[in-house]
């Protein structure tokens, strides 16, 4: 039998649906069933190393013991401490550097290839990268210091105070060109009528950025600052190997103590309610961005 005759009097809809269905259903059981099997551990006490041992369901312990544990709260702060900074400073260089590569200049192509290199790297290999950077001793941000004040031998991510600084440096040095790439979207997106018409009005340069080329790139740029929200959240490798969560506890994300309870402490019941409680987090803080970004939409 043909496959023409296979599919003669299905819908397309239906059709498209045959193709795709497979991978969905792929993809559903690989995020699906590890989501459903990480809420049922952390109902319970579960060691992973403990293999042979039953798990006993405890109901909520898990969840109230990490509510109420004062460096949960420490790690949450510290993490959203680096969220916030890393978000605004991507958000202002980026849309900086969309507005400079939107205008037609020589090296304009070579320019914007050289600005992305950074994100086309592994986060893990950016921090050993970074680590020598930082290095005390013979480190190039050591010398770029000195350079304008003599504090001798400066090591950043041995202070604590500095620390949480370094990896911000890092992750805005990676992924600005991210918030560039999208904001620049949006710039060239914008009808070129616009401004002549506004010139005709006799609009100042910054009357036309700010009526018209900041209306047309803020959804763009809130939807940038939305992908790079969510990863900060998770971001763990780059700062392992960066800082390893130290020194003492400066820079420990709440993902590097998940890491650390789940496979060094192998509390895997009380990791699972960590992970659940951090995925809530993310997922409700996503919802009301959303919300958020709409309602500037359809102002």
């Amino acid at each position: 039998m043909s496959v023409k005759k296979k599919f003669k009097g299905l819908s397309d809809k239906a059709v498209g649906w045959l193709f795709i269905g497979p991978t969905v259903i792929l993809l559903l059981a690989i995020n699906i069933y590890p989501l459903i099997y990480a809420i049922r551990m952390s109902f319970t006490n579960f060691y992973a190393n403990k293999i042979g041992r039953e798990p006993e369901f405890i109901g909520l312990k898990n969840y109230i013991k990490i509510l109420n544990r004062e460096a949960i709260w420490e790690k949450m702060q510290v993490t959203a401490s680096f969220m916030f900074w890393t978000l605004l400073l991507q958000a202002i260089i980026g849309l900086g550097l969309a507005l400079l590569l939107n205008r037609k200049f020589k090296g304009n192509e070579l320019l914007t290839t050289l600005i992305v290199l950074p994100m086309m790297l592994s986060p893990a290999v950016v921090g050993v990268f970074w680590t020598y950077l930082y290095n005390p001793q013979v480190g190039l941000f050591n010398y770029a210091v000195n350079f304008f004040y003599d504090l001798g031998s400066f090591d950043m991510i041995g202070s604590s105070a500095l620390a949480p600084w370094a990896i911000v440096i890092v992750d805005t040095w990676m992924w600005t060109p991210f918030t560039m790439l999208i904001c620049l979207a949006g710039l060239r997106s914008v009808p070129n009528y616009l401004y002549e018409a506004a010139e005709v009005d006799r609009a100042s340069k910054w009357q036309q950025f700010l009526y018209i080329t900041l209306p047309s790139v803020l959804p763009f740029l809130l939807l940038a600052l939305l992908f790079r929200g969510i990863e900060n959240f998770k971001m763990f490798d780059m700062v392992v190997e960066l800082t390893s969560g130290g020194p003492g506890s400066a820079t420990e994300l709440a993902s590097i103590n998940l890491k650390r309870e789940a496979f060094e402490k192998w509390k895997t019941g009380y990791s699972s309610a960590f992970a659940v409680i951090l995925f809530v987090t993310i997922f409700g803080f996503g919802n009301v961005y959303v919300k958020v970004m709409n309602k500037i939409k359809e102002r």
